[in-house]
């Protein structure tokens, strides 16, 4: 027998479950597409028109725009990376807050969260993932979407936190 052609509509309700959770990480995975080629299309287009005899085209003789390279744990990365460790610090006790109180966890199932050590390693996860990707776009010279990242983890995170906490406690009827 399969597991979800058991009683009850738990197989749905787990299948669904698992649909919900696949859309916000292909929100996340498009936008990150989209603001990529966004970034991309805003560098200059490589012409081959340099080594012409009539020189460079008009374009290319003005000042080159600044370039902002700078190393990958400069001051503000390193505030940003801070800032989104306590913000994955902060999700980890409200949604330890949000399981005492008697609510379900949205994004992952209720037996990971109640494992405190694995739901720590899974923060922990988080944070370092945020810091690859900042890492990835270091690398490959998208220095405003490395900082981005960093921004944008960090408000999320805190929003999510802020919601676990403002959340009603379910009462139990008379």
């Amino acid at each position: 027998m399969r597991p979800w052609a058991g009683a009850g509509s738990g197989g749905v309700e787990s299948r669904l479950r698992l649909r919900t959770r696949a859309l916000p990480a292909g929100c996340v995975a498009l936008l990150v597409v989209v603001a990529a080629d966004a970034t991309r299309a805003q560098q200059p287009p490589l012409h081959a028109d340099q080594g012409s005899p009539q020189g460079p085209s008009q374009a290319q003789v003005g000042p080159a725009p600044a370039q902002t390279i700078h190393r990958f744990w400069d001051r503000t990365n390193g505030l940003w990376f801070a800032a989104v460790g306590a913000s994955r610090g902060l999700d980890y006790a409200s949604t330890m807050n949000l399981r005492r109180r008697g609510i379900n966890e949205v994004f992952l199932t209720n037996s990971l969260v109640d494992n405190h050590p694995l739901f720590a390693g899974i923060e922990a996860a988080a944070t370092g993932a945020s810091i690859g990707v900042s890492y990835l776009f270091h690398r490959t010279g998208h220095h405003r979407l490395e900082r981005w990242t960093s921004i944008v983890h960090f408000g999320v995170a805190t929003a999510g936190a802020a919601r676990n906490y403002a959340l009603k406690t379910p009462h139990p009827g008379p």
